[in-house]
């Protein structure tokens, strides 16, 4: 992992910023693209062309793949569901856990995605709107001084949005809306009683000792700020270790500043995540000849049913991908597959899986994209293979 493997101290819980490095070629060998079907004695998954669907691989079926992906809730925005649980996605490289924000549930859907806790290596956060964090700080604060396959003891890595340079709006918050160095800070404020209580019989540890925090910074060239939140870029570099490289560009999210969609290059494979986004030149260009980008979805007309004030419906539509765009960000992001999750919306008496499929289905043929569209659905485990030459 990046960095010193010392427990940082309760005080000096934040590391250095991540200043942005120069995007430069990649060292390891050229990767190809592609996601081709894993068959073995537990599931397979097939893909065979644009109207391919995968459908939900339970963990006892989780393959030894070097590169996989799960994801471990599928539903879009912050109101909380019966049927799918909040956003948040696992890749696993060569045996090392990586989640992609923490969403209502994502401790308890790790677990039953047959993920340890001991190989959970870092976490990234998108930005830090509810839906994406509720369940980040639960990580370490559940898992803290536990054992076995429910605990991690060594300190892991959490990369995520550094402050929006504004003020907060919350009554009992005042001042600058923190970043995510400050957010654990203050978090570990918050539940400090429980692991004291812990700590004083001996029974807990202290879980900021597990944490190594990053903000995340977008380049200064860029002129990014909170009334400028996705200029026109190229991918920056977030950090590397022997398992991967971890490329960022900003997206439009409304308000949001800073927002990111990571990309993950391995030596088995590529992963994109777009996080939540409006359509972007920034996001296509990140996800240029990926093997898998894992994109939101929003079906503007399955909101008609759901009793929305107008103001938040309009900001809904701004703020977000309609599901009929994914088709033309694939073909010209050259990716091999598409993933659609953060479903808007996700109940599914509402939007139906078999409605998803079709406007996927739909939007891959408009756009003469010939690679695989999947549905994403909680607990769906992918690995990931290298695909075609080029």
């Amino acid at each position: 992992m990046c960095g010193s493997a010392d427990a940082p101290s309760p005080e000096n819980l934040a590391s250095a910023d991540v200043q942005p490095v120069p995007p430069r070629r990649a060292t390891r060998r050229a990767l190809l693209t592609g996601l081709a079907a894993t068959a073995t004695a537990t599931a397979a998954v097939q893909w065979a062309g644009p109207q391919a669907m995968a459908a939900p691989v339970r963990p006892a079926a989780l393959s030894d793949a070097p590169l996989s992906l799960t994801l471990l809730g599928t539903n879009g925005g912050p109101p909380p569901l019966a049927t799918r649980y909040g956003i948040s996605s696992a890749l696993v490289v060569n045996g090392r856990t990586y989640v992609v924000d923490c969403g209502r549930g994502a401790v308890s859907q790790y677990l039953r995605a047959g993920l340890s806790m001991p190989s959970l290596a870092g976490i990234f956060l998108t930005h830090l709107h509810a839906d994406h964090t509720v369940d980040y700080f639960a990580f370490p604060l559940l898992s803290a001084g536990a054992s076995g396959q429910s605990g991690f003891r060594s300190p892991i890595d959490v990369y995520g949005p550094g402050p929006a340079g504004i003020d907060s709006t919350v009554a009992l918050a005042p001042g600058p809306v923190a970043g995510t160095v400050r957010m654990t800070e203050l978090a570990a404020q918050a539940y400090a009683a429980s692991p004291t209580f812990f700590m004083s019989e001996h029974t807990g540890s202290d879980p900021t000792a597990l944490l190594r925090v990053h903000d995340v910074l977008p380049p200064a060239a860029t002129g990014a700020s909170a009334t400028n939140t996705a200029p026109t870029m190229t991918p920056f570099t977030v950090m590397e270790n022997d398992d991967m490289r971890v490329t960022a560009v900003l997206v439009p999210h409304g308000a949001v500043f800073p927002a990111y969609a990571y990309r993950f290059d391995t030596d088995h494979g590529s992963v994109v995540f777009s996080g939540d986004t409006s359509p972007t030149p920034n996001l296509i260009a990140l996800a240029r000849h990926a093997d898998v980008l894992v994109h939101e979805a929003l079906y503007p007309d399955g909101l008609a049913g759901e009793g929305l004030p107008q103001s938040l419906v309009d900001h809904i539509l701004a703020s977000h991908t309609d599901v009929g765009e994914l088709g033309r960000i694939a073909a010209e992001s050259d990716v091999v597959t598409l993933v659609a999750t953060h479903l808007g919306p996700g109940d599914p008496a509402t939007v139906s899986d078999a409605t998803w499929r079709r406007l996927l289905k739909g939007s891959a043929r408009r756009a003469a994209f010939g690679g695989s569209m999947v549905l994403g659905s909680d607990l769906l485990h992918l690995p990931v293979r290298h695909g075609r030459s080029r």
